[in-house]
């Protein structure tokens, strides 16, 4: 078999088979297949797609690729959400510690930031002191005594997946439906979990621009997770707009523990509750109405706040800085951005909101780019507001200067104002099981 071979054939849009989808995975792992090829079959699979039985195969033998997570010294059923990607999504931070409160445990692996959409474990690292990388008796140790644990993929969990998530990233390669789900559900099938909620997003700030593209991608998820044997449920949610009004590391990990305190924002404490509640039906902890309730209890009484902060401590985090929020710093430069006109802000284009997050030093461009952690983003006004002309619609951080004029150009040129007040729109449009 030539790599030459299997791009030229994927090119020319025909579908490749099971061995030759093997053959790849395996030669890219152990590196005898250099990263130039890879982003080439990237970018034709971009552009020509997969079939599901293509998609199925590369899913498995990205899963294959490594080890497969038997968390035997675990008790009790175990459950995982895993988000497709947004600007703003934090709920992680959030809906996880309220599930391991009430009962269910979470030893959950997540990811960096892709593209222009934040990560799980990058938002951690802003926590002082947290490791995203423990061995596996530290973290089944933990998951059995705080009922949580969140850590970075292991080196030896999908690692194909761990190759191509990061070549992805810098290659315009992202948003392709077939990656995505392979992506995603590689390292839920390697991972030892029972159950999985998905959060679907669609709209302008997911990789799924249209509700249609997000059902079919949830479906293909479900359908896969399924026939591994695995309890799935996915919701499509709204990214429209960003979730909440924090963009950034630093600044997301806050409004989380803000959200948590019962004070977060109203959309981000809406999806929160019913992501949380989902994953605690499939856990068969009740109906969803019961659920919720418990959900919204655990956040009253402050439990899932001291789940959360026990994790960060059990995980060498500062967990001073959970309790009191304060202590974050805050980025030494800022910018406000104004309404340049008068009327209601009738949309965004949130892709634009997370490429000027990015723009700030909040993601990265490149593999080795580092993060600035106090950078990202504050929204003051979002869709639906009315402004006047000259209002702060958002403040821009970073600890860099130098960066501050293009972000903002950014985020005014991905702002509509408009005379008339936009129809309000669900944030969770469908349940696929």
């Amino acid at each position: 078999m030539r790599m030459f071979d299997i791009i030229r054939k994927k090119r020319d849009g025909l579908a490749l088979s099971e061995k030759e989808i093997q053959w790849f995975v395996d030669g890219y792992v152990k590196g005898e297949i250099p990263d130039y090829q890879a982003s080439a079959l990237c970018m034709a699979i971009y552009f020509r797609g997969m079939n599901v039985e293509e998609t199925t195969a590369l899913t498995f033998a990205i899963r294959d690729s490594g080890e497969k997570l038997k968390f035997n010294n675990i008790n009790g059923l175990r459950v995982d959400k895993h988000s497709t990607g947004g600007v703003g999504d934090k709920t992680s931070l959030v809906v996880t510690p309220i599930v391991a409160t009430l009962g269910v445990k979470v030893a959950k692996m997540s990811g960096r930031g892709l593209g222009h959409t934040g990560g799980t474990v990058d938002k951690l690292e802003a926590i002082p002191g947290f490791k995203t990388d423990l061995p596996t008796e530290e973290f089944e140790e933990i998951v059995n005594r705080v009922g949580i644990a969140i850590v970075g993929q292991n080196a030896t969990l999908a690692p194909a997946d761990k190759l191509l998530y990061a070549l992805r990233d810098v290659t315009a390669t992202v948003d392709s439906l077939p990656l995505i789900v392979s992506s995603i559900m590689s390292k839920k099938l390697a991972a030892d979990d029972d159950c999985v909620v998905l959060d679907v997003k669609t709209g302008s700030g997911s990789f799924m621009k249209t509700k249609e593209q997000s059902r079919e991608l949830a479906e293909w998820m479900v359908a896969i997770g399924k026939a591994a044997g695995k309890r799935m449920r996915a919701l499509i949610t709204d990214m429209d707009r960003p979730l909440g009004h924090a963009i950034g590391n630093s600044l997301e990990v806050v409004e989380a523990i803000e959200t948590l305190k019962g004070n977060g924002p109203e959309d981000l404490t809406e999806l929160s509750v019913a992501l949380a509640a989902h994953m605690l039906v499939i856990s068969d902890r009740g109906s969803y109405e019961e659920c919720e309730r418990n959900v919204r209890r655990v956040i009253e009484n402050g439990e899932a706040l001291m789940t959360f902060a026990n994790m960060v401590e059990a995980q060498g985090g500062n967990k001073e800085w959970i309790l009191h929020p304060e202590l974050f710093p805050t980025a030494p430069y800022s910018l406000e951005v104004k309404a340049g006109a008068s009327g209601y802000i009738t949309g965004v284009d949130t892709e634009g909101y997370g490429t000027a997050s990015l723009l700030l030093g909040a993601g990265r461009n490149t593999k080795e780019d580092k993060i600035d952690f106090a950078a990202g983003i504050k929204l003051v006004k979002k869709t639906g507001d009315k402004v006047e002309k000259g209002d702060v619609i958002a403040v821009l951080y970073t600890s860099d200067k130098g960066r501050l004029d293009v972000a903002a150009k950014r985020l005014s040129d991905a702002t509509f104002i408009g005379d008339d007040k936009p129809e309000d729109v669900p944030l969770i449009y469908d349940i696929v099981e």
